[in-house]
C-alpha cells in the first residue's frame, strides 16, 4: 500500500497538483499539527493552509517528533487537540 502511495505522490504528473485552492472552502475550525523534523511534510504547507483556509486555523509546531506525532507525542498531541475542541465548545471562537 505505501508503494503504490509513494509511486502515485512520486509521479511527474502530480508535481504540479495543489489541493491550495480548494482550501477556501473549508470553513470550519482547523487545528494543523507539523513537526519541523518531517520527512514527509513542511512548514510551507502549514503556512499554506493558514492562508487559504477559509475559517480559523490553529498550529501547534513541533521541535521533534518525526512525521506521525501522534504515535512518538500522544501526550502533546492529545493535549493540543483536548484544548482546541474545548475553546469550540465552550464558544470562545
Amino acid at each position: 500500500m505505501f508503494n503504490r502511495w509513494a509511486d502515485t505522490w512520486l509521479d511527474p504528473g502530480y508535481r504540479s497538483w495543489t489541493i491550495e485552492p480548494t482550501l477556501r472552502a473549508v470553513s470550519c475550525p482547523v487545528l494543523v499539527i507539523q513537526g519541523e523534523p518531517d520527512p514527509y511534510g513542511t512548514l510551507a504547507q502549514v503556512d499554506a493552509i493558514r492562508r487559504g483556509v477559509g475559517g480559523a486555523v490553529d498550529t501547534l509546531i513541533l521541535e521533534r517528533g518525526g512525521h506521525a506525532r501522534h504515535a512518538s507525542m500522544p501526550d502533546e498531541v492529545l493535549t493540543a487537540m483536548a484544548r482546541f475542541v474545548a475553546r469550540l465548545t465552550d464558544g470562545a471562537r
